[in-house]
């Protein structure tokens, strides 16, 4: 695809889209919202295809020039490939979930849902700083629509909040921004990457990135916004928010936080443990008292995203793929629970779990879809789960055994509430007669979580497809902050040789 503006195309198909849909049927609206999305995905596919491994760092690049204050400039590493491809995965799924459940405003929700795509693709492929900012704070624009218009009956109060704690965060990024280009004269983000900024000012940076990233992933305590927000939210609105827009602030420390403040990311390694720690075991010990389903899985979303801070700031390899296998696999397992909810929604119109059970004998396929992605979310060795959980603890074991042990502690909890969850809802006996009346899901229904449990189940069997593409990103990324790693409490000291048993008899009198 050498000289194809591949990414500009990508975005420009579903801007189009979202432009049409506002002057057609509802009906015509849905299709149009699909075809786009599936052009996009297949346009993915090309991208994953053609990527060169172990070839330039950067790939696919375009630069139309300075247009104002920023440069139209995109381009992508292994990394920005992968979120790339989770977006345009999941994004007709969400056109699909939509199909029925929503009825009034069709036009408008699939364009929202467009634009949507379009800014989530500019985020990961913006190569300029002050263009990758007004993608990445566009993207609250219509999640905010989507969730105040077409959510549940505290809409309004849920969409306020998630704007303005998102937003506020954003502000300081900004002027950390301006201080970063006066200082290097540049907005380049590749150039940016190499750019060694005064390690007095670094922290000041670091925190002021740190205060936008830290609500979108979101880290405990900024994350009181994201349960009123998936409660209130349309299925396909909750589908995209954990599946994609939570990664945001991942990528965030991941592209600029880690390579570009090395020495103040070393010196809040702490405040990264202890938050991550924190909230591994408090969201859990929530989620296990949720009485509904909805909240239950935000919360979880909150300690998977933990795994992937402490990953982050491991400093080393282990931890920083793992903290990107964690990202794609909770997208797409998080993504599928929260299918799982909407199914049974559609039907019965509550997320109460205590209003369901035994849903195993009238619904025997929306039970074992379910109890898949329930394994997947808890980690079970075979899934996605298992390979992103196992090696972001590797990684984060060679930095800090403590927090290692609490985050460990915090996955046992998640088991306990993901089946107790699966339990209350599927097994036992049906009591109320609109739950023995509720139907299996549909082919349709069927076609939305099909695709989702086979991704899940290749990443956990064979992790190299996702392993390989940001493997010399990861290098770079270790080279470039391997000056400032911090030193670990389960590493031997260096010089000093473990003593052996011959040694211990010879010291003896």
């Amino acid at each position: 695809m050498t000289g194809f503006p591949i990414l500009s195309v990508m975005l420009a198909i579903p801007a189009l889209a979202a432009v049409a849909c506002l002057f057609v049927s509802a009906q015509g609206a849905r299709w149009i919202a699909l075809i786009a999305t599936l052009i996009d995905f297949v346009l993915g596919i090309g991208l994953w295809s053609t990527f060169d491994i172990g070839g330039p760092q950067w790939q696919f690049v375009e630069n139309a020039g300075s247009l104002g204050v920023f440069s139209w400039k995109l381009g992508l590493d292994g990394f920005a490939l992968l979120l790339v491809m989770l977006s345009v995965f999941l994004m007709p799924i969400c056109i699909g979930a939509s199909w029925v459940a929503i009825e009034k405003r069709v036009q408008e929700y699939m364009a929202a849902f467009l634009i949507t795509e379009v800014l989530m693709i500019g985020t990961f492929a913006a190569q300029d700083l002050f263009l990758f900012y007004i993608f990445f704070e566009a993207g609250l624009i219509p999640m905010y629509l989507i969730i105040g218009i077409w959510g549940g009956a505290n809409r309004i109060y849920a969409s306020y909040k998630f704007f303005l704690y998102t937003l506020l965060g954003s502000l300081l990024m900004l002027v950390a921004m301006l201080w970063m280009v006066n200082f290097a004269g540049t907005s380049d983000i590749p150039t940016l990457l190499n750019t060694d900024f005064p390690v007095q000012v670094q922290t000041w940076l670091w925190l002021a990135f740190f205060a936008s990233f830290a609500v979108k992933m979101p880290m405990w305590p900024f994350h009181t916004w994201l349960p009123d927000a998936h409660v209130q939210a349309p299925t396909a609105g909750s589908v995209i928010l954990a599946g994609v827009l939570l990664k945001l602030g991942g990528y965030g420390f991941l592209r600029f936080s880690l390579p570009m403040f090395p020495e103040a990311s070393a010196q809040l390694t702490w405040l990264i443990l202890a938050l991550s720690a924190v909230a591994v075991i408090y969201t859990s010990l929530v989620a296990l008292v949720q009485s509904d389903m909805k909240k239950l899985i935000a919360y979880s979303s909150v300690a998977h995203m933990a795994i992937v801070t402490i990953g982050l700031f491991a400093f080393n390899r282990q931890g920083i793929e793992g903290a990107m296998i964690v990202m794609l696999s909770h997208g797409l397992v998080s993504a599928a629970l929260f299918l799982c909810v909407g199914v049974i929604y559609d039907r019965l119109h509550t997320r109460e779990i205590s209003r369901y059970g035994g849903l195993a004998i009238n619904m025997p396929r929306y039970a074992l879809l379910f109890l898949f992605f329930t394994m997947a979310s808890i980690g079970l060795p075979g899934t996605s789960g298992f390979v992103g959980e196992f090696l972001s603890l590797a990684g984060t074991y060679r930095v800090s055994t403590i927090a290692t042990l609490l985050c460990t502690t915090g996955i046992i909890l998640g088991a306990a509430y993901m089946l107790y969850l699966y339990r209350r809802v599927v097994f036992g006996e049906i009591v109320h007669d609109d739950v023995r009346a509720m139907k299996d899901i549909s082919l349709r229904e069927m076609a939305l979580l099909a695709p989702i449990a086979a991704v899940a189940l290749w990443m956990g069997v064979y992790p190299e497809s996702f392993l390989a593409p940001m493997r010399s990103d990861v290098a770079t990324l270790e080279a470039r902050i391997a000056r400032a790693t911090p030193k670990g409490d389960s590493l031997p000291t260096p010089g000093k040789a473990p003593a052996t048993p011959a040694a211990h008899a010879e010291a003896r009198p």
